[in-house]
């Protein structure tokens, strides 16, 4: 009995063929959780489509995923000067965001980040005239910008690229290769098609591996139901029963990152006022469990415990029986499974 993925492997594939064809070139990432699908099986299809480049969030993950992928490995956290040495391979190729990174990286192998409208790190124009010295000493791949998901100032993508090839080019630097990330593919296209001389390889994951929802599922397993009636009293804190029904006992709790969610963005007073509701319901013990069985998505009995959860389901729905399987809406990124079911 367990939390499971199910994968409709042609259909997956199909699609990561479909990016591969829009991003001649592209650098699957492989961070965090693997996606979901963990780091070894993102290795295999990144082999299996003849990738010559994996992207990976860590040092550490680099450090692990040597043993899985053949090909470079290029490590997205910028280096730090007072980082904890992690022995990798040659093939490892570090990300720089600074003068000084790049000057401690002596012999290495470097992509340089440029600051973009994220502001989270990068080399500044400024930067750029003591560069000249620095790349010297290293074995430049070429430069990197990662760009926002989101432009609600009405800004162009292609543009602020543009705007930085063009410093990088009034600065005398390389243009070989521009490491990219949030383009899509008519933009990534339009920058080909602009810089012909140079080569624009787009990093990207959730696009990836994540771009067809219908191609994966999750599933837990049922493994106990205990039929109750209102005000029965039940779990680890004795509260009441909010009617008849049943309590269902399902594989997925907090180790599996059932009942994690990360912060959400809102914009717009409908989004904003279901988050008032749902914090409103949580302040009284309700709160929507990712888990659907009748077609609707069920409550929570009480807090996801460490391997399981427990679901109140109402007299009115199907009864739950034991083996049976209940979809689960879950993060990819935040969740471990027990397998992964490939169909």
């Amino acid at each position: 009995m367990a939390l499971t993925l199910y994968v409709d492997t042609d259909r997956w594939r199909a699609h990561q063929l479909s990016v591969i064809r829009q991003y001649p070139g592209i650098v699957p990432v492989c961070k965090g959780n693997g996606y979901g699908f963990g780091h070894e099986r993102l290795a295999d299809e990144a082999t299996r489509f003849g990738s010559d480049i994996l992207a990976v969030g860590t040092t550490y993950e680099a450090a692990r995923m040597k043993d899985f992928f053949g090909g470079d490995l290029l490590v997205l956290t910028p280096f730090r000067k007072d980082e904890e040495p992690v022995p990798l391979p040659d093939r490892a190729i570090r990300s720089v965001s600074s003068v000084e990174g790049v000057g401690l990286m002596r012999g290495a192998r470097v992509v340089i980040e440029v600051m973009s409208s994220m502001k989270r790190h990068g080399v500044t124009e400024a930067d750029l005239p003591k560069l000249h010295a620095a790349i010297d000493e290293v074995r430049l791949e070429g430069f990197a910008i990662h760009l926002p998901l989101d432009r609600t100032d009405g800004s162009d993508a292609v543009d602020e690229v543009i705007n930085w090839m063009d410093r990088l080019r009034a600065a005398r630097l390389p243009l070989d290769t521009m490491f990219v990330s949030h383009l899509g593919p008519d933009e990534f296209t339009r920058l080909q098609q602009q810089f012909p001389r140079t080569n624009f390889r787009a990093r990207i994951g959730t696009r990836l591996w994540l771009g067809d929802p219908t191609a994966t599922e999750y599933r837990g397993s049922i493994l106990d139901v205990t039929r109750v009636t209102k005000t029965d009293r039940f779990g680890y804190r004795q509260q009441r029963a909010p009617g008849d029904g049943w309590l269902v006992v399902v594989a997925g709790g907090t180790s599996h990152g059932v009942g994690l969610e990360s912060p959400k963005a809102m914009a717009g007073m409908t989004s904003r006022a279901k988050g008032v509701a749902r914090a409103g319901l949580a302040t009284v013990n309700r709160n929507l469990s990712p888990y659907l069985w009748g077609g609707k998505q069920r409550w929570f009995a009480e807090p996801p415990h460490m391997q399981v959860s427990i679901l109140f389901v109402p007299a009115d729905a199907p009864e739950p029986k034991v083996g049976e399987e209940l979809t689960a809406q879950l993060r990819h990124t935040t969740t471990m499974v027990d397998r992964t079911v490939d169909r």
